[in-house]
């Protein structure tokens, strides 16, 4: 799986782990942190469906991760370096 010209490795995480993803988005001026609580629903490398990023079948390759709140809500998140995640068992 290729992203950005190197390899991530696989999230250590499994199905039915309780879990805390911390992301952050940084801007020039100011960082945008966002924390998800949950049960993990999966962890697999999926395509993006884009055209250009040239990786394996001509398509960049992210892991997601699925995280079911406590509310039921599940939230989809893409892992980046910038990416922890915290077993909370």
């Amino acid at each position: 799986m290729k992203t950005t010209g190197r390899s991530i490795p696989a999230p250590p995480v499994k199905p039915g782990d309780r879990v805390r993803v911390v992301q952050a988005v940084v801007g020039r001026d100011k960082t945008w942190t966002t924390r998800v609580e949950g049960l993990v629903e999966s962890c697999e490398a999926e395509p993006t469906g884009s055209w250009y990023a040239h990786g394996r079948n001509d398509r960049l390759w992210l892991w997601r991760l699925r995280v079911r709140k406590p509310d039921g809500e599940i939230t989809a998140l893409v892992v980046d370096p910038r990416t922890r995640i915290e077993r909370l068992d």
